[in-house]
């Protein structure tokens, strides 16, 4: 990333975090969370015995890896496997090493708002499977959506996994599903995770570990304005609190102000004043049925082909198309 973009993101996050803490109630938004340190808080998170949904969709793919990238190419025409939030790449290898195996003629382009997490797995993947075209990109979903049309003329087969896909509400989830719609050729694909709606207590346990690892990678947001924007957070002052609705399948994440304070960040010239208890909204989590996935694709342009399921039917990836 050369310095001019390096501050365009700077100033982006400068941006959403006068917004959020100068809003009523005050929010950031979880994109933040990953740098070099939230990346590794991640790593954790994933390997947690309460956090089920990265062995869930690791369950899917080693399970159904061969009907899952012959769905992908059953023409064997030749496609570009770009994947919105590439993290470290452990699952997608699954498929990459299916697909190499087999010779399919394909392209990966792993696609992730923390630099560090593409450059690592970019590097990682030249080693492991050097035949195995990568081109990694740093940016966001929907910046790097309007660039996907042109990237070639080629099939595109987008993968949007471990259920990101739940970090928006219903609204913007549409919003988003009908910018990639837009972005799609007609016999391009769309390969989504989708966490189920399950006992709320295995939800809630999911994203709020006793260990407290959860809690640290949601204060790394106070940690990084600190760090990068001059700000003096004091994170024991806050604690993470999670909630769960079972009705509308909606888990939310909040630091929460143990105390009155204000906390001063210089690079926004700003002073921004908690109550006692007041709260920063963090994330969100949406759980899903088939009703819900089918009425969000139909809203949006789009279709449900197939879906792959783990044992316990507790997570399911789909295979969509435009409609």
């Amino acid at each position: 990333m050369n310095s001019k973009d390096q501050k365009v993101l700077v100033s982006t996050f400068e941006k959403e975090v006068y917004e959020g803490l100068t809003a009523f109630p005050k929010y950031l938004s979880s994109k933040y969370f990953y740098d070099e340190i939230g990346d590794e808080l991640f790593q954790q998170i994933m390997a947690l015995p309460e956090y089920y949904l990265t062995r869930a969709e690791y369950e899917i793919f080693t399970t159904h890896k061969s009907a899952i990238v012959q769905s992908f190419d059953k023409n064997r025409e030749g496609f570009d496997l770009i994947e919105l939030g590439a993290g470290d790449g452990k699952k997608t290898k699954v498929l990459l090493e299916e697909l190499s195996e087999n010779d399919y003629d394909f392209a990966y382009n792993p696609i992730d708002i923390s630099e560090n997490a593409v450059n690592g797995l970019v590097k990682n993947l030249n080693q492991e499977m050097p035949k195995i075209i990568v081109q990694g990109q740093i940016g966001e979903y929907f910046e790097v959506l309007d660039r996907l049309k042109h990237m070639s003329d080629r099939k595109k087969v987008i993968m949007v996994l471990g259920s990101n896909i739940g970090n928006l509400l219903h609204p913007r989830a549409i919003q988003f599903l009908k910018k990639l719609c837009n972005a799609m050729h007609d016999n391009d694909l769309i390969f989504m995770g989708f966490d189920q709606k399950k006992h709320p207590q295995k939800v809630l346990d999911a994203y709020n570990d006793k260990t407290g690892v959860t809690a640290a990678f949601n204060k790394n947001v106070l940690a990084r304005i600190n760090k990068e924007l001059g700000g003096n957070f004091d994170l024991d002052k806050f604690m993470h609190w999670e909630s769960y609705d079972p009705e509308n399948g909606t888990a939310k994440s909040y630091l929460i102000s143990k105390e009155k304070q204000t906390v001063d960040i210089d690079s926004l010239s700003l002073q921004v004043h908690f109550e006692a208890w007041e709260s920063i909204h963090t994330e969100i989590s949406q759980k899903y049925d088939d009703d819900i996935v089918k009425w969000l694709a139909k809203e949006s342009g789009l279709k449900i082909v197939e879906s792959f399921s783990d044992t316990d039917k507790g997570y399911k990836d789909y295979l969509i198309t435009k409609a």
